[in-house]
């Protein structure tokens, strides 16, 4: 109330301050009251907020601005306040009495929850056990369901059934799908048995893998028999493995003793059975007295080139379908059979073989090996004929044939079963005894001829002996010249044939020249040489040999150059006059001593200029003469006219002397006192010049 009171007093002395009549008590002029509220008129601010909300609430009541208005306008406005606080302390009363009787109620509620909350301790302290005991009832309860849980989670992937263990064991019931997928299921429980040897209880771990070790060498053993029957029924002759059987073997391959087992079962068949085959396509007949409808290969036997290459092929052909029939197993399954064999070489450690450790399974390897031991019964058949029929022969361009044959498919076989190949090795030692024997018959070649030799033929061309020599080589060379050799290597590698087959005659005609004197040695050298150059000529791999005997023949030719060239000197009397001027130099003095030598006297030089006059005619013709039994009259043309080259420069130089000779004998005459009785000049008794010679002899 004296809150309100306040407010009143206060909104009474704003009003009454604002109003432009003054209603103080203080006693004042007229005049100065006048200006005093005239004064307050116009300093109040009508902007200000409380002066324009008060002028707003008069608005409001309606009140007209009367002298009346203004004298009650306070006495009212304190009116309505009183009357506002009248009605406030009525409403407060009225909550008053509502406030006691919601207190009277919250203590009826007080009283309630009390006795609840005793009732509720009682009822708890009775209940607690029961609800301990279901507490504990519902977690053990819990535990049981989950150990029930885990319990058939552990039965359904550590267990198997007896059905499926005997699908495992009996031998009786065949490898099928379900074979595999038990075998499968057993395994990864043997591999997860190492998960529970990691806890504490070990007894477990221990005894369930004893059980599945147990079960996985029943399945294995019975996988291992089944194979083994599967192969005694395959069919051999068309050894096409099927998909059951790769399959056995890609499982199989997780026991190497096994897997290696059945694969050395197989190649012993498969030998057998190739070796059979063998024995049929060489007589035509079988074991059991069937015969063949083909011709056998023996049928060729006399043809002994025929004979082993058609054994060569028939070989080449099993080789080539073994190898098709295997790449099925060894190359789209080799990864999953590698995988296999290192799993079972880590389980199996001392399952390994010497020189296996590190090292991982290789399917075109594999593959190879199995194809040779395949072949090993027919490698041995092979050898033993084909080694017959090179000892029986003594034509060492046969046995060389044979080589090269045999060489030729050693390439072949190299590229099917690879460098380590036992029947690569087989045929490298038929190789190798083929050469040997060549060598051998080419020695016994060698050796009948020299017994038998006697002489140069008189025509002074090539014997018999070296024509029969070229023949076989010419037979040699064409046989190489189809081999596979590389052409980087093919002379290196036809050398030691070249010192076997020609080399030895060769030196024989050497031989037999030496017997002959010049030209005919040298003819006959370079008749046998120019023969075996054309006969080598033809082929690419003979050029160092070819140049070599080019080499020789220069040699040989350079001789016959120089005896044309002493033929014509001595037959046209120029020898002994250009034998007087060799030592003699081109000084004055040296020139003038010719007129002293005994070859320039005049007697002499008319005799030479004579003999010269008769050579002239028939000089060539008698110089050709001397080659005569030279085959390559091409080359006879050549060396005569390289003679006749080298004649002419004597002839120029003996005629260079003459002249000088002539023209310082002038010189002398010139300065020689009266009386002076001039020689006979040479060119006059030696009239022939050097033109004059070129074109009698061209």
């Amino acid at each position: 109330m004296n809150v309100s009171n306040y407010n009143t007093t206060i909104h009474a002395d704003s009003l009454d301050e604002s109003l432009p009549v003054s209603i103080s008590a203080v006693p004042v002029s007229r005049s100065n009251a006048l200006s005093h509220k005239i004064t307050n008129v116009l300093s109040t601010s009508y902007a200000d907020l409380e002066i324009r909300d008060a002028l707003r609430t008069l608005d409001k009541r309606g009140i007209h601005n009367t002298p009346e208005t203004r004298r009650r306008l306070r006495l009212d406005l304190q009116k309505d306040v009183i009357e506002s606080n009248g009605d406030i302390v009525k409403d407060f009363g009225e909550v008053a009495e509502q406030l006691k009787r919601i207190g009277s109620i919250i203590a009826s509620l007080n009283r309630c929850c009390e006795d609840m909350r005793r009732n509720v301790t009682l009822a708890q302290q009775e209940t607690a056990p029961v609800l301990e005991e279901a507490s504990v009832l519902l977690s053990q309860k819990h535990q049981i369901e989950t150990k029930l849980r885990v319990l058939e989670a552990f039965n359904l992937h550590f267990t198997i059934s007896e059905e499926d263990l005997m699908v495992l064991s009996n031998t009786a019931d065949p490898v099928e799908d379900n074979f595999f997928v038990v075998l499968a299921k057993i395994e990864k429980i043997h591999k997860d048995c190492q998960i529970l040897l990691g806890t504490e209880n070990q007894q477990l771990g221990l005894e369930l893998m004893e059980q599945s070790s147990k079960s996985l060498n029943s399945a294995f053993q019975k996988l291992y028999r089944w194979v083994q029957r599967e192969f005694k029924t395959l069919n051999l002759e068309n050894p096409q493995i099927s998909s059951a059987i790769r399959r056995a073997l890609r499982v199989l391959a997780k026991r190497p003793a096994l897997f290696q087992s059945c694969l050395d079962y197989f190649a012993e068949a498969r030998e057998q059975i190739l070796s059979d085959a063998f024995y049929v396509a060489l007589t035509g007949s079988a074991s059991d007295g069937e015969h063949e409808s083909t011709k056998p290969i023996e049928f060729y036997a006399h043809d002994p080139l025929r004979y082993i290459g058609d054994m060569l092929a028939w070989t080449h052909s099993s080789t080539v379908s073994e190898r098709e029939a295997l790449e099925v197993l060894f190359i789209s399954e080799g990864s999953e059979i590698a995988k296999g064999i290192q799993l079972g070489m880590a389980s199996e450690p001392w399952s390994r073989r010497d020189g296996d450790v590190g090292t991982t399974f290789d399917g075109q390897t594999a593959l190879k090996q199995l194809v040779n031991r395949d072949l090993a019964g027919v490698a041995r058949a092979l050898h033993q004929r084909v080694e017959q029929v090179v000892q029986s022969h003594d034509d060492p361009v046969l046995a060389y044939k044979i080589a090269n044959l045999i060489d030729f498919y050693c390439i072949t076989f190299a590229r099917l079963l690879g460098a380590e190949s036992a029947l690569l090795d087989t045929l490298s030692d038929l190789e190798q005894s083929a050469l040997r024997q060549f060598r051998a018959n080419m020695r016994d070649q060698v050796l009948s001829m020299q017994t038998d030799l006697t002489g140069a033929p008189s025509d002074l061309g090539i014997p018999n002996f070296l024509d029969e020599a070229l023949s076989r080589l010419k037979d040699l060379m064409k046989t190489y010249d189809s081999s596979l050799a590389p052409a980087s290597s093919r002379e290196a590698e036809f050398q030691p044939i070249l010192n076997e087959a020609l080399n030895p005659f060769l030196e024989s005609c050497e031989n037999l020249a030496k017997g002959l004197s010049e030209p005919a040695t040298s003819i006959f050298v370079i008749n046998c040489l120019l023969t075996t150059k054309t006969t080598m000529s033809a082929y690419d791999f003979m050029t160092e040999a070819t140049a070599e005997i080019d080499d020789t023949i220069d040699e040989h030719v350079s001789k016959l150059v120089e005896y044309q060239h002493a033929f014509l000197l001595h037959t046209s009397g120029l020898h002994p006059p250009l034998v007087a001027l060799a030592p003699l130099s081109d000084s004055d003095g040296d020139i003038l001593r010719i007129i002293e030598l005994e070859s320039f006297q005049p007697q002499a030089l008319t005799d030479a200029s004579q003999v010269l006059d008769d050579f002239l005619p028939s000089a060539l013709m008698d110089a050709m003469g001397n080659l005569k039994r030279l085959r390559s009259s091409r080359m006879a043309e050549e060396i005569t006219g390289e003679a006749v080259g080298r004649f002419c420069e004597d002839f120029e130089f003996v005629e260079g002397r003459l002249v000088a000779v002539d023209l310082l004998v002038a010189k002398e005459g010139d300065k020689a006192e009266d009386g002076y009785i001039a020689p006979t000049p040479l060119r006059k008794l030696f009239p022939r010049t050097s033109e004059e010679i070129r074109v009698l002899l061209s």
